[in-house]
């Protein structure tokens, strides 16, 4: 049995990884009280038997306090009981999440008369912290759309077989801002920038222009290969203490050319060592 843990602040996109989910075939539960979740995998393993049953379950902060605090223990105890679980953990800057209910007009779940949206949002973060610190994979949703986290929760969730490393590389724009859940980040904006040279300026980093500009120039090679050794050296670091997910992130100033083209040879290059290894190119989508 596979079980995921689809927990974050309100407005970061639970709703929607819970229902990328359930389309994948997952028996899926939005906001059930914490300390029923032991009991509510063991049934689901029982039901299950020698099939093999995928579940997902959404806790958040409409959990007690004092609920939320024991979800560590819960977590250890399903781990002790030889349950595969994975804790998935959405959120976002606080801009993100005051236009998003601005928006939809929703209400957050702990504002009220006496505590503002602002408050309610600071408050659900501390809130949130036991689960924060248990999370195998922490997506920063401020700058993804609905189509973007449902392709990573299918290619990160889904697409991970049990005890796989899952490598992510993204390439973006520094003048967008910086991914928020990298594990590592690499700026390339001291390459050549192909562009500065008009007849490349409207490609990309995939097109075969720009990748022969960018491979004629010595650093640009330097700076790949040390990427690599840096890469080679430390995931394995990873794999060793039984983390499942790892993001790095590939930054250049517009996110077109110099990022794209090195997160996608860093990719092909690692993909031949591991079998989970994703690209996103946000600047593209």
């Amino acid at each position: 049995m596979k079980l995921v843990i689809v927990s974050g602040l309100s407005g970061s996109g639970k709703s929607t990884a819970l229902r990328t989910l359930e389309d994948m075939e997952y028996y899926c539960i939005d906001n059930l009280p914490a300390p029923l979740l032991h009991d509510f995998t063991l049934q689901m393993k029982r039901r299950g038997g020698e099939t093999a049953i995928n579940a997902a379950v959404g806790i958040d902060a409409r959990n007690l306090e004092a609920d939320l605090k024991e979800v560590p223990k819960i977590l250890d105890k399903l781990s002790e009981s030889g349950i595969d679980c994975d804790v998935l953990y959405l959120h976002a800057d606080d801009e993100a999440l005051f236009k998003r209910f601005s928006e939809t007009r929703r209400k957050h779940p702990l504002s009220g008369n006496r505590r503002s949206l602002a408050d309610a949002i600071q408050y659900e973060r501390g809130l949130m912290e036991p689960i924060v610190a248990r999370s195998d994979l922490v997506i920063d949703t401020s700058l993804t759309n609905i189509h973007q986290l449902r392709d990573l929760v299918k290619d990160r969730i889904v697409g991970r077989a049990r005890d796989s490393l899952s490598i992510l590389f993204r390439s973006f724009g520094f003048k967008h801002g910086v991914p928020g859940d990298a594990d590592y980040v690499f700026d390339v904006r001291c390459l050549p920038n192909p562009y500065w040279e008009p007849h490349l300026r409207p490609l990309n980093g995939l097109d075969a222009a720009v990748i022969d500009y960018l491979e004629s120039h010595t650093e640009v090679v330097k700076m790949s290969k040390d990427i690599k050794k840096f890469l080679e050296r430390w995931l394995p670091s990873f794999q060793s203490e039984n983390r499942s997910y790892v993001s790095v992130a590939i930054g250049c100033t517009g996110g077109q050319h110099r990022s794209v083209y090195l997160a996608q040879m860093l990719s092909t290059h690692f993909a031949k060592t591991y079998d989970n290894v994703i690209t996103r190119h946000r600047e593209l989508a």
